[in-house]
């Protein structure tokens, strides 16, 4: 089931939620228990989960106030082998252009080969970033999109804490121009891996 609608910010991302479907909520209203009739459950490990521009919410979804531009995702999921998934890449061109909480780190586009120089051009319009580079290291906490001749693929390689608003790093291998053609290529998946 995918339901796309846009809400306005300056609602929690609960309220948000609740405005474009029918939410049973459990603790005092703070957390999901199911949308539109689908229920977590302890016995099955499976529940669901919320993303912000990518990032995994770092507090309840009554807690998380929406800022202008911001992609709240909603995840039914086991956690049996992952209960924490810091970044994802299913926001795409997020979190580049909006961060999180409102806070948006530079961006940059990061490239291995002279022949991906145009793409990474393209990709870099598309995040917004302060710099397209020729391989080189960088100093200050970027957002990076990284850019590499490979088996196809595309996925996070987290470079910060694994906190929502830390520094991530998106490999995109073989797929560059794919991604630059169509932003949606990957959105609502975790990755796309080789």
């Amino acid at each position: 089931m995918l339901l796309v609608r846009h809400v306005p910010a300056g609602l929690t991302a609960m309220q948000g939620l609740m405005r474009v479907a029918h939410v049973q909520t459990r603790y005092a209203g703070r957390f999901v228990q199911s949308i539109d009739g689908v229920s977590g459950s302890l016995t099955r490990e499976q529940d669901w989960f919320y993303f912000v521009n990518g990032y995994e919410a770092d507090r309840g979804a009554a807690e998380y106030r929406l800022h202008p531009g911001d992609v709240e995702w909603w995840d039914y999921r086991s956690w049996k082998h992952a209960e924490h998934v810091p970044v994802v890449v299913g926001a795409f061109p997020e979190p580049f252009l909006h961060g999180y909480d409102g806070k948006r780190l530079p961006a940059v586009v990061l490239y291995d080969d002279q022949t991906l120089a145009k793409t990474a051009r393209r990709l870099g319009r598309i995040i917004h970033a302060e710099n397209v580079l020729h391989g080189g290291s960088l100093m200050q906490p970027v957002n990076v999109l990284e850019v590499a001749r490979g088996r196809p693929g595309i996925w996070v390689s987290d470079q910060g804490g694994g906190q929502p608003g830390d520094p991530i790093r998106i490999v995109v291998s073989g797929l560059g121009a794919k991604l630059a053609a169509d932003p949606k290529l990957v959105r609502y998946r975790y990755e796309l891996l080789p």
